[in-house]
């Protein structure tokens, strides 16, 4: 069984949002590691964003993306909710989003410095380099993903909605997915104290 991503703590998680506010690119960084931990998103889903999938046509930002088939790795449309936070992630990026023309809403959202559309490789190496820059070993593209379903686990939300809200088709994989830790363990049995 190959080795799972890294949960990241509270404690580590303010760490990469303060490495994060302190680097280059900043908005667009924080905007990444947002959809990745508070939106449960895949690398791979990043990276196809546009900026008509988080963009309506009236300039609002959206709660809901809805991503193609092409865009995901089941190969089938899912739906991805954005929280409050991660939508002020997403304004803050983009700025003033009430003149969008076609052709800009149709731009890869997340853009290098040299006005391509980054990757899923290229959005796992900024995740490497902001999760080194923060100290914090065995974590990748995936500790993200792997933290807000944890999160939401031990915040007391049903597996099923989890389950929907990580967009697998079984409740065996979003399992997987939960991270129980040693405090968790104590925390339980004292419960019953």
């Amino acid at each position: 069984m190959a080795k799972q991503a890294k949960v990241l703590t509270d404690t580590e998680l303010k760490r990469v949002y303060a490495i994060t506010d302190s680097s280059r690119h900043a908005a667009r960084n924080k905007l990444i590691l947002s959809l990745s931990y508070g939106a449960g998103m895949r690398a791979c889903e990043i990276a196809a964003l546009r900026v008509g999938d988080v963009v309506s046509a009236d300039g609002s930002i959206v709660d809901a993306v809805y991503l193609s088939a092409s865009q995901t790795k089941g190969s089938q449309r899912q739906t991805v909710y954005l929280s409050n936070r991660v939508r002020k992630a997403v304004l803050t990026y983009l700025g003033d989003t009430a003149q969008l023309t076609a052709h800009q809403m149709q731009l890869k959202l997340l853009q290098t410095q040299r006005g391509g559309g980054f990757t899923s490789a290229t959005i796992q190496q900024l995740f490497r380099e902001l999760y080194r820059s923060s100290g914090i070993a065995n974590a990748s593209s995936h500790s993200g993903r792997r933290s807000f379903i944890t999160k939401l686990a031990h915040s007391g939300v049903s597996k099923a909605v989890i389950r929907e809200l990580a967009r697998h088709q079984n409740l065996a994989t979003t399992q997987r997915y939960i991270d129980v830790s040693t405090d968790k363990l104590r925390g339980a049995v004292e419960l019953v104290s």
